[in-house]
């Protein structure tokens, strides 16, 4: 990926989500965000600390108004050099349905690529866990959460490959928990299983 900027000076991320990006239940040095800027200025490349919009329980319409919370804070940079956007879980916790929230999505996808000043290929969309494998989830009915989980993402994406942005698909890994890859509120997942993505 080339960055944005020729100017010297930083590279920038912004990271958009709900509580897997904030990683809920660890210090912020161990969520995905924060990981990704460590391993990339270990590699030789400079990058400010990650920019993040998200909070625990966020659902699509709730994220897009923390997002104009922020703009109208000022809060963000001009344009980001990357942008990553994970965000879905807590409609499909509510019942929510995929009809609802697909124009939802796409509505922030499409902040997301205007963060990145138009660069589809400066965007990354992250697939929703599979909360239902946590042991949370162990006293819910863990194949209809699959299945619905598996419904949202089918939506997400075709329309993340619509716009031609790059989809990362973490689920299959997020259903293979155990151990030491889930945090202590046994919902959320530990820094070991968030340095996987």
């Amino acid at each position: 990926m080339q960055p944005l900027r020729t100017a010297d000076g930083p590279l920038t991320y912004l990271a958009l989500g709900d509580s897997y990006t904030i990683g809920e239940s660890l210090p912020a040095k161990d969520n995905f965000p924060n990981q990704t800027v460590k391993l990339l200025n270990d590699a030789g490349k400079e990058f400010s600390p990650a920019k993040i919009i998200a909070t625990t329980g966020w659902t699509t319409d709730e994220l897009l108004k923390g997002i104009q919370i922020a703009e109208t804070k000022g809060e963000f940079e001009t344009r980001y050099d990357f942008v990553s956007l994970l965000i879905g879980v807590n409609n499909q916790y509510r019942g929510r349905k995929v009809d609802t929230y697909e124009p939802e999505f796409e509505e922030l996808l499409k902040k997301a690529i205007n963060f990145a000043n138009g660069r589809t290929r400066h965007v990354v969309v992250l697939s929703i866990p599979d909360w239902g494998v946590t042991p949370f989830g162990k006293s819910s009915n863990r194949d209809l959460i699959a299945q619905e989980i598996d419904e949202y993402n089918a939506t997400k994406k075709q329309i993340t490959q619509r716009y031609e942005v790059e989809f990362l698909d973490i689920t299959p890994s997020s259903r293979e928990v155990e151990g030491n890859l889930v945090a202590e509120d046994g919902l959320h997942y530990s820094k070991e299983l968030y340095a996987n993505w």
